[in-house]
């Protein structure tokens, strides 16, 4: 009976500490962002399209068509390095590119009434919805995650096994946080 007790007492050590519970945090908050990439893709895959039917009415726009592509690529880079303050300015810096596109596009009556334009807009804005929920649950994860490591004795065990605090999705560049605004109630003047 004896042989049996080394290996329950361990069991037992290792469900006290925390381990098995740092361990799934850690899984939540990786598929969290995993989400967040998939969602960001998502939105950077759609963007072509969007500039392409754009294109077709307002070919003298290029800077701003110039913008959207750099910021695509910005997105895309972001996702490919998986580092969640990367992506989040990098989705910002996409947001504000997306909104001067918008902007020119109000210029544009025959554009508006476009049901491919029309249809690529409502994918974009159900995709910037999907990357909200996504966000919000990766944060959520990892505000479970850090809280629980960061807590004895869970904190000890965290330390032992090298679990670190883990970055939120949040924009960290200067002034980012201010959106263009757009509104598509008002016709738009002829330039």
């Amino acid at each position: 009976m004896h042989r049996y007790t080394l290996p329950f007492a361990l069991v037992l050590l290792g469900s006290g500490c925390g381990y098995n519970t740092i361990q799934k945090y850690d899984e939540t908050v990786n598929a969290s962002k995993n989400q967040i990439e998939v969602q960001l893709q998502r939105r950077a895959d759609l963007i072509p399209n969007l500039v392409s039917t754009v294109k077709g009415y307002a070919q003298h726009e290029e800077d701003v068509f110039t913008q959207v592509a750099q910021a695509r690529a910005g997105v895309l880079g972001a996702v490919q390095k998986g580092d969640p303050k990367e992506m989040a300015n990098a989705n910002d810096q996409l947001t504000s590119a997306l909104g001067r596109l918008m902007v020119v596009a109000e210029a544009y009556p025959q554009l508006k009434a476009d049901q491919n334009f029309l249809k690529l807009q409502d994918e974009l804005t159900g995709t910037e919805n999907r990357i909200a929920v996504s966000r919000t649950d990766y944060n959520n994860a990892v505000q479970t995650y850090n809280t629980y490591i960061r807590t004895l004795p869970q904190s000890l065990t965290a330390k032992v096994t090298g679990a670190k605090p883990r970055d939120y999705f949040e924009v960290t560049t200067p002034g980012a946080r201010t959106a263009p605004t757009v509104d598509f109630s008002k016709p738009a003047a002829k330039p």
